[in-house]
């Protein structure tokens, strides 16, 4: 199937949804030379924007996101509205990223039906749209096209469909939209050519066109879904290792000599938007179809439990009852060094922490969020603390600061500091008169 080459400065894209996914794909058209409007519903998201304002830690090669930002705000390449009108009348090109929440299971398609349907108010003849957001397989051909054809315009041959699975880590999001395999797939061969024009502006590696939209939707969730089972097994092996009294870490990386083991690593539980709802995007097809799916349902109840195995690592050494102790949370973004805490496992450790009567004050200088436990600094943390648990790694927390601890932490028997992220020696920790409790 051959493509064409499209001049990035002929193209005026328009990016849906301006989160972890979608300002840095905005601006990856923009940096290219792309007209590139950012629709948002959050008008304070928007504002910020538009003044160069975001908590984001991307990187463009050493740049960081807010200099990209406000490079391409000052030559006009990128603008962002929450008035979707501008960016209909001015684009042909609609890239959607809102994504669909769970909760309990359950599925809020709300935000992919308004914006399919804000697309549909403008949708005009040669206009492609692009679906990026991560969904139930199925979806693009039996939710989203019907909506856009209300406009009694047809998929395929009035305007362009396609959908190509986003793929990136937060963390690695200009990097990976450069080099990271992309796969595309067209409500028929004009759309998925179209779409590969379109995402060669900004992707330097190898397209792959599949045969059919719900190809690419299924392998998405099938690529998330496997890091699930993956973290689910190094978990359990963990809860062995522990009670081998051996290092689940040294464990693994002797395991990974093997040229055909990649094990993962283990963790206070699988967070972030991706991974712990992948199942949920699958369960809805697989139960129409009749498909059990037993070991994906196993893993994810394996990994939703560790949360209580790392408290349980918190309590079990506390010097004092529960309701009279305090910890140190250090780190509560969902993953190693992002300002994101969606569904951060972090979250739910410090939640049954408290439910155990704990008090908890946590310290994580990336994360913008604001909770009722969390401090503005190292000393608030772990002032008073009879334990310190590290659930993240972030840059500004001072993790070996063992002369802080000593002299802030409180003197009540032996202070503990629980490590689920392997940053510790235990001979170290044994010296400065801690008590060590990892995965």
């Amino acid at each position: 199937m051959t493509t064409n080459q499209l001049n990035p400065s002929e193209v005026k894209v328009a990016v849906f949804g301006l989160g972890f996914v979608g300002l840095p794909l905005a601006l990856s058209y923009a940096i290219r030379g792309c007209s590139v409007v950012g629709v948002d519903v959050d008008e304070n998201l928007v504002g910020q924007l538009n003044q160069g304002i975001t908590h984001h830690l991307e990187r463009y090669h050493e740049t960081p996101i807010q200099e990209v930002l406000a490079n391409q705000l000052a030559n006009g390449r990128f603008r962002a509205t929450s008035n979707a009108n501008d960016a209909l009348n001015e684009c042909t090109y609609f890239i959607m990223t809102v994504g669909i929440p769970v909760v309990d299971g359950g599925h809020d398609f709300s935000h992919v039906e308004s914006c399919s349907r804000t697309i549909a108010s403008g949708l005009k003849k040669g206009d492609l749209v692009l679906v990026r957001s991560t969904l139930v397989p199925g979806m693009t051909r039996e939710f989203i096209k019907p909506i856009l054809e209300e406009t009694g315009l047809e998929a395929g041959k009035d305007f362009y469909l396609g959908y190509s699975s986003e793929r990136i880590a937060e963390g690695k999001a200009f990097d990976e939209f450069e080099n990271m395999p992309t796969l595309i797939s067209g409500i028929n061969e004009e759309s998925a050519v179209k779409a590969a024009s379109l995402m060669g502006i900004v992707t330097k590696a190898e397209l792959h066109i599949a045969s059919a939209i719900e190809v690419v939707e299924s392998a998405k969730v099938m690529e998330n879904i496997s890091r699930d089972v993956n973290i689910a097994m190094v978990n359990e092996f963990a809860r062995f290792s522990e009670a081998l009294g051996i290092n689940v870490f040294e464990v693994i990386k002797l395991a990974n000599t093997h040229k055909r083991v990649q094990l993962l690593i283990p963790g206070p539980g699988v967070g972030g938007y991706c991974i712990p709802n992948a199942l949920h995007y699958l369960t809805p097809k697989a139960d129409e179809l009749g498909v059990q799916l037993r070991l994906l349902k196993t893993a994810r109840r394996i990994n939703e439990d560790v949360p209580a195995f790392v408290v349980s690592l918190v309590t079990k050494h506390l010097p004092v009852p529960a309701n009279k102790a305090k910890v140190a949370v250090l780190g509560i973004a969902m993953k190693d060094y992002s300002s994101d805490d969606r569904l951060s496992p972090a979250l739910e450790v410090i939640k049954l922490m408290q439910l155990s009567g704990i008090k908890v004050s946590a310290f994580d200088p990336a994360v913008p969020t604001a909770h009722d436990y969390k401090v503005s600094s190292l000393e608030d943390a772990v002032q008073d603390a009879h334990a310190i648990v590290v659930l993240a790694k972030q840059e500004g927390i001072g993790y070996n600061n063992f002369k802080l601890f000593k002299r802030l932490m409180s003197k009540e028997g032996t202070p503990i500091i629980v490590d689920t992220k392997n940053l510790y020696n235990r001979e170290d920790v044994a010296q400065n008169g801690f008590l060590l409790e990892s995965l």
